[in-house]
């Protein structure tokens, strides 16, 4: 008979410490976060006289992309200042999230809680800030009674406000991330677990290894399927948090003209041009 024991949730997601507060996690993290700083840090030192090549190119096509597709939709122009920000966010959780495809590592350290609400807490402090420097007193008065609603139904649609942006936001981004990543992870611990079991039957040997090849086949393509993931939640997080900043900066319910484009490549070029002189 074939027998597949699946170990206990917490087995697969907890992980011994190497010394006491620091585990598999803390790891991750850190060379998430080293490796995004030596890549910008290898990118500002790079001549930017000269057409951009290996490192600094990696880097400005990420610059770009970020500003293109997450500052300009959701902030405009005066959006760009959060490049920085924003680039260094996608960055680090994206390194965060392949890593559960990663060998030996196998593990993405956003699939437990600390570092998805970390960060959603550090976004939920900032397009507050946000809110009160552009708006002052009044962000919080279009939350409590917001502009553009019928008078009936301001105390409603104000709860409705209040509840949404001060609580469900950094909620829904921390529970998001994490659900994503775990179930991820969760599903090739089984796939992996399954065709092991298949492969290493003790019992009708040639039938059940030819039956362990499609859990590997689904392994393969989870696998494949994964990195995309871990790249479109790396992503969703940053467009939220620009949409959000954006939110604060321009007010509830006003009227504010559509920002222009900025000419694509020339803050990315700026960018890096502040790190390389920072050297």
């Amino acid at each position: 008979m074939l027998g597949l024991e699946f170990p206990p949730i917490n087995a697969i997601l907890r992980w011994k410490d190497f010394f006491p507060t620091f585990n598999k996690i803390a790891l991750i993290a850190v060379l998430a976060a080293l490796i995004t700083i030596v890549i910008f840090w290898l990118a500002g030192s790079k001549d930017g006289r000269k057409a951009p090549r290996g490192v600094r190119n990696l880097a400005e096509i990420v610059v770009e992309f970020i500003e293109d597709q997450v500052v300009m939709p959701t902030m405009g122009r005066a959006g760009l200042g959060w490049t920085p920000l924003l680039v260094s966010m996608f960055m680090f959780l994206f390194f965060c999230n392949i890593t559960g495809v990663v060998p030996v590592l196998q593990m993405p350290a956003t699939a437990r809680i600390a570092i998805p609400l970390c960060l959603s807490l550090l976004v939920w402090v900032i397009f507050i800030g946000v809110g009160i420097k552009h708006q002052g007193a009044a962000y919080f008065g279009h939350l409590i009674w917001p502009p553009g609603v019928p008078t009936a139904l301001k105390p409603l649609v104000g709860v409705i406000e209040v509840v949404s942006t001060l609580l469900i936001r950094p909620f829904s981004l921390t529970v998001r991330l994490m659900a994503n990543m775990m179930a991820g992870h969760i599903l090739l611990v089984t796939f992996s677990l399954l065709a092991e079991a298949l492969f290493w039957a003790e019992t009708h040997k040639a039938a059940f290894f030819v039956l362990g090849f499609f859990p590997l086949l689904m392994l393969l393509f989870l696998t494949a399927f994964e990195i995309l993931v871990a790249f479109l939640q790396a992503y969703i997080f940053a467009i939220l948090t620009g949409v959000y900043i954006g939110t604060s900066m321009e007010g509830h319910g006003d009227d504010h003209p559509v920002s222009e484009h900025a000419e694509p490549g020339v803050h990315a070029e700026r960018v890096l041009h502040g790190a390389s002189a920072a050297h």
